[in-house]
């Protein structure tokens, strides 16, 4: 259940910014949504681990999600950094996707 949600919330960020250009209006909305639901099931779905890079990773990817977020308030406040800040948290999660679970791998 936790992930179909998570994949929900990647989903309505995803729509929440190509409805930025189409209606503005209703896309703060729907990136907000899509952003709290995306962050909070990340900080649910925390790997088991004892290692100090995997603990460092997962809080790359929690930072990333809380910046998301960040972007999110942005967007309401009709501030242009918005963008940059979403940006910066993208980097974060498509970083720590691909190496949390090389990561994992490498643990005995």
């Amino acid at each position: 259940m936790i992930r179909i949600l998570h994949i929900i919330g990647a989903i309505a960020i995803l729509a929440g910014v190509a409805m930025k250009m189409i209606l503005p209006l209703y896309a703060h909305y729907i990136y907000i949504t899509g952003a709290i639901l995306f962050a909070s099931m990340q900080f649910l779905m925390r790997p088991a681990g004892s290692s100090t890079t995997l603990n460092r990773l997962v809080m790359q990817q929690q930072l990333g999600g809380m910046l998301l977020i960040a972007a999110g308030v942005l967007m309401f406040m009709d501030m242009r950094e918005w963008l940059a800040t979403m940006l910066i948290g993208a980097v974060f999660e498509l970083y720590t996707a691909f190496r949390i679970p090389q990561e994992m791998e490498k643990k005995p």
